[in-house]
């Protein structure tokens, strides 16, 4: 289950804007490829990448969510970040991956395209997302920033903000 307490407190992000432009920390990111666009999640919170195995489905899930894989005798729900963010989902390939993250606490996959690289960039290189992503209603506050990677928008993701506390105890429960 999952604390609700702590749950609010993952707003405390590295990327968080206000505090880390201050400060001009140097920040490092996961990059990752979902269509032909890029997104970035803290470093800190991947624990692993690993190739696609096989995946157990389980039943009266989210359509999101895949099903479960045994990473070392733990049981990681899996999440499908194209149905997530509603892009066609499309078939696996060599370079498609799952992403380890903690999220709030637990372990959970997310299949990505691509992983490209581990990026080092300085807070005050992040701009804020466009404020009509933020105030369109749609559950878009995990996006913390917007960097320019060459010539190419980096999307900056929390990605303990990107579930409500009820899908994160759905998760404790598969």
């Amino acid at each position: 289950m999952v604390n609700k307490k702590e749950f609010h407190m993952s707003t405390n992000a590295l990327v968080k804007l206000d505090d880390a432009a201050k400060h001009d920390e140097l920040i490092q990111l996961v990059s990752f490829m979902l269509e032909e666009e890029e997104y970035g999640v803290e470093v800190l919170k991947v624990r692993e990448i690993i190739r696609m195995p096989t995946i157990t489905k389980m039943p009266n899930v989210p359509p999101h969510v895949e099903g479960i894989i045994n990473l070392r005798g733990k049981v990681i729900p899996i999440i499908s970040m194209r149905k997530r963010f509603g892009l066609i989902d499309n078939d696996n390939n060599n370079q498609t991956r799952i992403i380890i993250m903690d999220v709030v606490g637990s372990l959970t996959g997310f299949i990505v395209d691509a992983v490209s690289e581990v990026i080092r960039i300085h807070s005050s290189e992040i701009q804020p997302p466009p404020s009509i992503v933020l105030s369109s209603g749609i559950g878009q506050e995990f996006i913390t920033g917007v960097f320019n990677h060459a010539d190419r928008l980096l999307i900056i993701m929390d990605i303990d903000r990107m579930f409500s506390v009820d899908e994160l105890e759905s998760f404790g429960e598969i």
